[in-house]
């Protein structure tokens, strides 16, 4: 039930909480955006060797520009997964 009217974007959740990608691969990453829908620009997340520890450490930059995937999908990925993911990382990290 999303009764704030939020839009699904087919986030991967457990326990009502987005996972921790502090201890993925790189492997752990592409299968992440495979699975949220983003099949075809995974492989650049591959390509640039991004784990987890590194997912959490992009800025909006280095999405958008690092990864040579077209705009609009690389802004949906950056809001959508990369942000989120880094803040439910510090609130989990900050108790």
């Amino acid at each position: 039930e999303k009764a704030n009217g939020s839009v699904d974007t087919k986030s991967p959740v457990e326990n009502g909480q987005l996972p921790d990608p502090s201890n993925w691969g790189v492997t752990d990453v592409v299968n992440y955006f495979k699975a949220t829908g983003f099949e075809e620009q995974a492989t650049a997340f591959q390509d640039q060797e991004i784990d987890g520890k590194s997912l959490l450490l992009m800025t909006r930059n280095d999405v958008l520009t690092g990864l040579s995937i077209k705009l609009g999908p690389a802004l949906k990925i950056y809001e959508y997964h990369v942000k989120p993911l880094q803040t439910q990382h510090l609130k989990s990290n900050a108790s």
